[in-house]
C-alpha cells in the first residue's frame, strides 16, 4: 500500500514537471496545447474535463461543476490564471466553452435523471396518472417515447418479441425437406422475449452506463452542447433497437438464455464506448421539442 502511494505522489510530481517543461517549450499552456492538437469532440473534453479536474488551481478543479450561467465567467477567469490573451488566442475560449458546456451538461443529466429516478409514482398527482394512462393505451410495453420516436422499429421490435419458439419438428417432418428447406427453416425459428422485461433491463443499462461515465464518449460526439434528457432517451431507443438485433444474431435456446445475451451485449457497448471517436446513434439528433421526461420517468418510477 505505501508503494502503491509513493509511486502515485512521484508520477504526479513527474507529471507536472513535464508540464512545465512543455509549456516552456511550446508557450502555451496544457490547456492550449489540448484544444489546438486534439479534434473536437470526446477526445478534446475528455482531455479537458482531466487536465481541470487534476489541476492544482482551485479555480480549475471546481470549473467542471459551475452553472451553466457561470461558464463564460469561469472562463474569463482560467484565460486570466493562464495569463492568456483573449484578442491573440480568441479559438481557446470558444474551445474552451464548448468542452465546458459538454462537462457541465453531462453532470447536470446525470442529477435530472437521479431525480426522476427517485420520484414515487403518486396516484394523486394529476400528472402522474395522465403519464400512466398515456403509456398504457398508447404502447403495451410502458415504452411510449420508442413507440412516438420510431413507430415502425417499435412495432417490429414488439411483434418479433411476442413469437414463441416454434415446436419441435418429428423425424417424419425432417424427412420430407431438403438440406437447404430444412436450413431454412431452422433459421426462420421464431425467439420470443418479455419486451417490458428489456425495456427495464435496457433502461438499467443506460442509466448504469450513464452514471459510470462510459456515456461521456457518446454524448461528447454527439451533442455539440450540453447533452440533454432527449439524448438520453433516444440512447434508450438506440440500446433497444440494438439489443433486439443482437439477441436475433445470438440465436438462443430459450428464454433461459437471456442473462447470458443481456451480460455479453453490456459487455460489447462498453468496449465500443472506449473507443474516443464512438457515436453510439449518430443519426439521432435531439430536439428540444420532444418530450423532456415521459420516457425516463415511466421507467425509473417502475425500478
Amino acid at each position: 500500500m505505501l508503494i502503491q502511494v509513493c509511486l502515485y505522489f512521484y508520477c504526479k510530481f513527474l507529471w507536472r514537471c513535464l508540464k512545465f517543461v512543455m509549456r516552456k517549450l511550446t508557450g502555451r499552456c496544457e490547456l492550449q496545447r489540448i484544444c489546438y492538437n486534439t479534434k473536437p469532440g470526446a477526445s478534446r473534453t475528455m482531455k479537458i474535463e482531466t487536465s481541470l479536474r487534476d489541476s492544482k488551481s482551485k479555480l480549475l478543479q471546481t470549473s467542471v461543476s459551475v452553472h451553466p450561467d457561470a461558464i463564460e465567467k469561469t472562463i474569463d477567469d482560467i484565460m486570466e490564471l493562464k495569463k492568456i490573451n483573449p484578442d491573440i488566442n480568441p479559438q481557446l475560449g470558444i474551445s474552451l466553452q464548448a468542452c465546458l458546456l459538454q462537462i457541465v451538461g453531462y453532470r447536470n443529466l446525470i442529477a435530472d435523471v437521479e431525480k426522476l429516478r427517485r420520484e414515487s409514482y403518486d396516484s394523486d398527482n394529476p400528472q402522474h396518472e395522465e403519464m400512466l394512462l398515456k403509456l398504457w393505451f398508447s404502447f403495451p410495453s410502458n415504452s411510449r417515447y420508442f413507440a412516438e420516436r420510431d413507430a415502425a422499429a417499435a412495432q417490429q421490435v414488439l411483434s418479433d418479441s411476442l413469437h414463441p419458439k416454434c415446436r419441435d419438428i418429428t423425424k417424419e417432418e425432417i424427412s420430407k425437406f431438403s438440406k437447404a428447406e430444412w436450413e431454412k427453416k431452422r433459421m426462420d425459428k421464431a425467439i420470443g422475449y418479455s419486451f417490458a422485461i428489456v425495456g427495464i433491463n435496457i433502461t438499467d443499462l443506460a442509466y448504469n452506463l450513464l452514471v459510470s461515465g462510459a456515456l461521456k464518449t457518446h454524448f461528447y460526439n454527439i451533442a455539440p452542447e450540453a447533452p440533454t434528457l432527449s439524448h438520453f432517451q433516444q440512447t434508450f431507443c438506440y440500446l433497444m433497437h440494438e439489443f433486439h438485433k443482437f439477441w436475433i444474431e445470438e440465436d438462443p435456446m430459450d428464454i433461459m438464455e437471456f442473462n447470458r445475451v443481456r451480460e455479453k451485449f453490456r459487455k460489447r457497448i462498453i468496449k465500443q464506448l472506449q473507443n474516443p471517436d464512438m457515436a453510439l446513434c449518430p443519426h439521432f439528433a435531439a430536439s428540444e421539442a420532444a418530450s423532456s421526461s415521459d420516457q425516463v420517468h415511466a421507467w425509473t418510477s417502475f425500478q
